[in-house]
């Protein structure tokens, strides 16, 4: 059967559109952006689960021991796991959708500002905040790349309370330490101060011993002269 020029036509333009519809399926398929696709086949359409190795990474992040997080550029949690919802004593219902901000405390509500706005160009970074309830966390943050949502950053949160609990202990003890060697360093100085002073007494009564012993000896010679006038007077007599 011989078609015409402008049935040609419109049927390119279908296989046009049947290729583009095909290529976006491709594109979301690569980029997970869909779980599932629909076919139309011999007994109606039906549905077909995409399995891939995403599943298992999904599972592993989920049940892991450490926190994870997806936040915008601006520090607002649009994703979060069990764990993190454990660290601030808070449902997963609530902590998404809110600030990261929220659960720092005041004086690292700053220093969490100038990461977010340094990491645009080092696209990762580490940080160590203590939350309101003192609860110290060290934050990993690496920046999605362009094709996944570049504007977005994942965080993985490791509770340090531990260390840092090991840490101030270490500081008192340090600071204990420092005491008794300052102590320790007056009594010191204390001695050398006494040693010194009782050499120079020594030193002090040497001097005298030596002055009074001249003083003796002079004396001696003065009474041998008297002697000796007093006999020879003795003997003109």
């Amino acid at each position: 059967m011989n078609k015409t020029i402008e049935q040609l036509i419109i049927e390119n333009e279908e296989l046009h559109f049947r290729l583009s519809e095909t290529e976006e399926t491709l594109i979301a398929i690569r980029n997970g952006e869909t779980d599932a696709i629909m076919v139309s086949g011999k007994k109606g359409a039906q549905v077909y689960s995409i399995s891939s190795a995403e599943t298992p990474y999904r599972t592993f992040v989920e049940e892991m021991n450490e926190g994870a997080l997806t936040l915008t550029k601006d520090g607002i949690i649009i994703y979060c796991n069990k764990k993190f919802g454990k660290l601030v004593n808070d449902p997963i219902e609530r902590v998404i959708g809110s600030s990261f901000k929220h659960f720092l405390a005041l004086n690292d509500q700053s220093k969490f500002d100038r990461l977010l706005a340094r990491l645009a160009k080092k696209k990762s970074d580490v940080l160590i905040i203590s939350l309101t309830d003192s609860l110290y966390l060290k934050l990993s943050f690496l920046l999605l790349p362009s094709y996944l949502q570049g504007d977005h950053c994942i965080v993985i949160v490791t509770d340090i309370s531990a260390i840092k609990l090991v840490e101030k202990q270490l500081l008192e003890l340090q600071q204990l330490l420092q005491k008794k060697l300052d102590v320790i360093q007056r009594l010191r100085m204390q001695l050398i101060d006494k040693k010194i002073d009782n050499e120079v007494e020594i030193a002090d009564i040497k001097k005298k011993n030596k002055e009074l012993s001249r003083e003796i000896t002079k004396h001696r010679l003065i009474e041998t002269k008297l002697k000796q006038i007093l006999n020879q007077k003795k003997q003109q007599r």
